[in-house]
């Protein structure tokens, strides 16, 4: 089978609702519209760690960014995006097109969008000082699948094909 090298890297919780805090979660696992867009478009999907499940774990409470804007957590997300950006130079390297980066809108770590979350300064600081250009979307912090989440589906499928 001939792959399609391409490639789309992902907030963790758009796979895995699992490690959202409990009262933020909007999905039983993963957003099986979003994913399912992706799938349709023949596009490989890299799962990038969620740095507050590394950092406290799964009973952690909700945090805003100032708050979790410590020095160890911007050390964790500083070694996530080291890694994610070799990651990225392997896939570019071997003649991959990355079609960009999904992340979260409103979450402390990996909203890319508006206030940026400080897995995201790091990973993107990161990127462009490495030359890798990336189209950048989030998930809407009310999105929900199915009729709800339409309009972001029609946004995604606009940045798939971009």
């Amino acid at each position: 089978m001939e792959r399609s090298k391409r490639v789309v890297f992902i907030s963790h919780c758009i796979l895995n609702q699992n490690t959202v805090v409990p009262p933020l979660a909007r999905a039983k696992g993963p957003y099986r519209d979003i994913i399912e867009e992706i799938m349709n478009h023949g596009i490989g999907i890299h799962q990038m760690p969620c740095p507050e499940y590394r950092y406290l774990g799964l009973k952690r409470k909700p945090m805003t960014k100032s708050e979790y804007d410590t020095e160890d957590f911007r050390k964790l997300c500083r070694e996530i995006s080291k890694d994610t950006v070799n990651i990225m130079k392997e896939y570019l390297n071997s003649g991959y097109e990355i079609i960009g980066l999904i992340g979260i809108n409103h979450s402390p770590s990996c909203s890319i969008m508006g206030n940026r979350g400080i897995l995201m300064e790091e990973l993107l600081d990161l990127a462009y000082k490495s030359g890798i250009k990336l189209n950048l979307v989030d998930v809407p912090t009310d999105y929900y699948d199915g009729e709800r989440g339409k309009e972001f589906i029609a946004e995604l499928k606009a940045f798939l094909n971009n």
